[in-house]
């Protein structure tokens, strides 16, 4: 795989890319994700428009491979995802508190877009990811509902054993 880090000093004026292939090892490398495997397809774009000023884009297309939070079952993610960047090299401190710019020390010979790249596909992934309805492993969801209902039936059994102090005090205040 071609390295992640683009020499930032000696790339040439104008535009260069390199593509990249993501499979699951990519993205448990780092950090743990719920990510069970994956094929995504990324070309990074670098245009060097001045000595410190770098246009970057990057196009993501692909899929993952990811749990289901409501059945735990393995499902299937799109991603397609385009993101771009400005680069501008200036200061001796990173700055990356704007999501259109990044700012790199004047010092740093390299930019790593590895980081950036992980970002822009796991950021494609819902908060909330659920098959679509009815693809759920009907097992799992049974086994929900029997944990639900008895679940429910503790917390009744639990309130009807309550202090009965309480329940002076729940009847006061239903009825106001």
């Amino acid at each position: 795989m071609a390295s992640f880090k683009w020499n930032l000093k000696t790339l040439p004026f104008g535009t260069q890319s390199i593509n990249y292939h993501l499979d699951g090892d990519f993205f448990r490398d780092k950090e743990p994700v719920e990510v069970l495997s994956a094929s995504v397809e990324v070309e990074v774009t670098m245009t060097r428009k001045t000595e410190v000023d770098y246009e970057m884009s990057m196009s993501c297309r692909g899929s993952l491979t990811i749990p289901c939070d409501r059945c735990l079952e393995a499902m299937t993610h799109a991603v397609d995802v385009t993101y771009q960047l400005s680069v501008r090299q200036e200061g001796d401190e990173l700055d990356d508190s704007n999501e259109k710019v990044l700012i790199v020390p004047a010092s740093w010979r390299e930019l790593d877009v590895e980081p950036l790249v992980r970002d822009t596909v796991l950021l494609t992934v819902p908060i909330m990811h659920t098959h679509e309805e009815g693809e759920c492993d009907q097992s799992m969801l049974s086994a929900l509902q029997a944990h639900e209902a008895l679940e429910e039936r503790e917390r009744d059994n639990a309130e009807a054993a309550t202090d009965p102090r309480w329940e002076a005090l729940r009847k006061l205040k239903n009825n106001n």
